[in-house]
């Protein structure tokens, strides 16, 4: 195999929602209620719907601008390329960037969803399915065999969110997009099983993978708010190793030997560790914390149960055997600045060749696991030899994927995380 041979399936991108996303998906008695993007006099985007304002629409969609740029937040769609809200252009950058399928997170709503709890139920519930049904018949439906589907939850009622995994279910959708921690958005925390049992259930008799996404819980680490960016970047993938560790020691996970986590832009580096740890943890603690997984180690359990995702981590690549070749898929975080894009193929291949990866495990991670995990099958609309990098580039050829200067703002220092708090609760719909 060499670069152009390898298919690559991303299971952790982004969209930014394009204007008229409701349009054809709320009742008609919702037509002046739904939420609707508007133009400002400076210039910026807001969503906006009945008194909620939703600023920075384009959070972090940075694809295709220099990297001095990146502290510069998008204002609006015309400081992005198109692909982050066209489904038409987002396939061209995916073929120009050697890469045949990607699953897609929301954006504005929060990846929890948890914008749409309004105090009118059945309009909170009429937004979910709405946003589903746009992303399922509209954005995917289109370009059959290039988008994973996902659907966002109705997280604040348990019941209600089980119902729409089942509904969705029917259209093909094996994707659940959830907070790594319940408890900071105001719920029930996963270990109180009762509580989410109906979301459990309708995960696992649907065969749904419940997507835990880095700061989806809107509580980021951090150790003082005069921290520089740099310390917040640095600790994002620490939220996932705690809801890791949250889910791994809860009652679903030996109530429902089925259920399938995957943990969302989290990386795959510190998992030897963390698999060391909680065996040690159950070694030496389990005869007083009273913790049973059935005769199996936590490690065990682990993989059996979670899937791991990385954009470019070569400690995770080359610890493959600690963390389970089957548990280990790739992400490509378009359009954020972590992304890969449009060089994908090219990067991940030296990670691949200086670790000596064989074929089969190249595949697992590229596409196959992927695909198992989703129950996605891109070849049935696509013969597998256009899937592969070079034959998708080779379809794309003169598609501009140069680095453009987009920003219409002045530039600014680098910020603490204090001046990143209200992104984050944009982005995670946190209070």
């Amino acid at each position: 195999m060499n670069k152009d041979d390898m298919i690559l399936i991303s299971v952790d991108d982004h969209i930014i929602e394009p204007p008229d996303m409701f349009k054809n998906h709320l009742p008609a008695k919702y037509a002046d209620d739904a939420p609707r993007l508007v133009h400002n006099p400076d210039g910026s985007d807001t969503w906006q719907f009945r008194d909620t304002v939703i600023p920075n629409v384009a959070l972090n969609a940075v694809a295709g601008r220099p990297k001095e740029e990146y502290g510069l937040e998008p204002q609006g769609l015309d400081e992005i390329r198109k692909g982050c809200y066209d489904a038409a252009e987002r396939v061209k950058d995916m073929s120009a960037g050697g890469v045949l399928a990607t699953m897609n997170f929301p954006s504005f709503p929060g990846f929890a969803a948890r914008l749409f709890a309004t105090e009118d139920a059945e309009f909170s519930l009429a937004l979910v399915q709405a946003y589903n049904d746009w992303h399922i018949d509209e954005w995917c439906a289109a370009h059959p065999g290039r988008f994973i589907p996902m659907a966002i939850p109705v997280i604040w009622d348990p019941v209600l969110c089980a119902e729409e995994i089942r509904r969705v279910s029917k259209k093909g959708v094996h994707s659940l997009t959830f907070t790594e921690n319940p408890s900071t958005l105001g719920y029930p925390s996963f270990h109180d099983l009762e509580y989410w049992r109906p979301v459990w259930e309708a995960l696992v008799d649907t065969e749904t993978v419940m997507n835990v996404h880095i700061g989806s819980s809107g509580k980021l680490a951090i150790t003082a708010p005069d921290a520089p960016m740099d310390v917040l970047i640095t600790l994002q993938p620490m939220n996932i190793v705690q809801a890791a560790a949250d889910l791994l020691w809860s009652a679903p996970i030996k109530a429902f030997p089925t259920l399938k986590i995957a943990l969302s832009e989290g990386g795959t580096g510190w998992i030897p560790y963390f698999l060391d740890r909680v065996d040690r943890t159950f070694e030496m603690h389990s005869t007083w914390t009273h913790q049973d997984f059935g005769g199996k180690l936590p490690s065990e359990v682990f993989r059996e149960h979670f899937m791991t995702c990385f954009i470019s981590d070569p400690v995770g690549v080359a610890n493959r055997d600690l963390i389970g070749i089957d548990n280990i898929c790739w992400e490509m975080d378009y359009p954020h600045s972590d992304s890969m894009w449009p060089h994908a193929p090219e990067e991940l291949w030296g990670v691949f060749s200086d670790n000596n990866l064989a074929d089969y495990e190249i595949n697992k991670i590229t596409h196959e696991n992927a695909m198992r995990l989703y129950h996605f099958d891109p070849f049935a609309h696509i013969p597998r030899e256009q899937c592969t990098v070079g034959a998708l580039r080779s379809t794309v050829e003169g598609h501009d994927v140069s680095i453009q200067a987009l920003s219409q703002h002045k530039e600014r220092a680098g910020g603490t995380f204090a001046d990143f708090q209200v992104n984050a609760k944009t982005i995670t719909g946190a209070k």
